[in-house]
């Protein structure tokens, strides 16, 4: 086993890719290899954060409030910790007014990704949109401290889809919580969720997560979101996006509901990555989450034992619901 975990080709819908951060990673060029068979391409690629067709650089999902014309404009200028309140956004267009119409991807018009700077209370989320373009969504937040909020959707008058992000504050004494150590095993709710490949930056790689409980594989895992799973990756320090869907889809007669969910992922530089794979058993959809490391990165020996996912209240845990 090796000590750091490498995250190696994440996928968007299988194969979605991301890209250098602003200032500081390079973009690594598209993957020539065709995408194994079934492989999903989710989200779209060049959109995410790859390279486009002509081989021009693009900015990572996430890093930018605007995008194409498009930005992401929130209406709550703050959030309150410890308490639940609604959470109140737009999407503004090229013609400046807010988008009303969208094309669904994975079941859902738009899905909101929540998460403290030092990548603790993941949280994802569905608002609702009104008439008007107005997104409303119930937002906990269990401490204080600077939340990146991202956007991932697909407006219905563009091709590809986009994610934007954008920092809004909870006021209050922040502490920021260290990364937790690499592990190729997380446990959540009683349930054990064994990651197996390696990430390494700039190729497509192969990233299985198997869930199990009470020492038993678990083979009747429940469609979410027209998948048995989904995975967000966040680069640790500038919060570099990536929303990769699983290899297959549920009721196509090839993929299995467990223990084994595949992805392919791309990375686009070396360094920490925080995982957190949502999947739904007797259900409940649970929260998953590892650090993994990509490339040559010095760290401390991985834990071999299985780690409990904290309490909300404990950082970086679940710390989020699913609407």
């Amino acid at each position: 086993m090796k000590t750091p975990i490498k995250v190696g080709g994440y996928a968007a819908g299988l194969a979605a890719i991301f890209v250098a951060a602003l200032g500081v990673g390079g973009v690594v060029g598209p993957d020539s290899r065709p995408a194994p068979e079934g492989h999903d391409t989710g989200h779209g690629s060049d959109s995410q954060g790859t390279g486009t067709a002509d081989g021009a650089e693009e900015v990572p999902g996430g890093l930018q409030v605007a995008q194409d014309g498009y930005r992401l404009v929130p209406v709550t200028t703050s959030l309150n910790p410890g308490t639940t309140s609604e959470f109140t956004f737009r999407v503004t267009g090229p013609d400046g007014r807010p988008v009303t119409d969208y094309t669904p991807t994975h079941d859902k018009d738009l899905h909101l990704i929540v998460v403290r700077r030092d990548l603790s209370g993941f949280q994802h989320l569905h608002p609702q949109v009104a008439g008007d373009g107005t997104w409303t969504t119930p937002l906990a937040i269990g401490a204080a401290g600077q939340y990146r909020i991202f956007a991932d959707f697909q407006p219905a008058a563009r091709a590809e889809p986009l994610t934007l992000g954008v920092d809004v504050p909870a006021p209050g004494a922040y502490k920021p919580r260290p990364l937790p150590a690499p592990a190729r095993t997380a446990v959540v709710d009683g349930y054990t969720v064994t990651l197996a490949g390696d990430l390494v930056p700039g190729t497509d790689s192969k990233l299985t997560l198997s869930v199990s409980k009470d020492g038993r594989p678990v083979t009747d895992l429940q469609p979410y979101l027209a998948a048995y799973g989904h995975l967000v990756a966040l680069r640790d320090g500038d919060l570099a996006y990536l929303h990769v869907h699983p290899e297959g889809t549920p009721g196509d007669g090839r993929t299995a509901a467990g223990p084994d969910i595949t992805f392919y992922a791309r990375v686009p530089s070396a360094g920490a990555y925080r995982l957190f794979l949502d999947f739904q058993h007797a259900g409940t959809v649970r929260t998953a989450e590892f650090t993994a490391h990509a490339g040559d990165v010095a760290t401390t020996a991985a834990p071999t034992s299985p780690q409990p996912t904290p309490s909300p209240s404990g950082g970086h845990g679940t710390g989020h619901t699913h609407n």
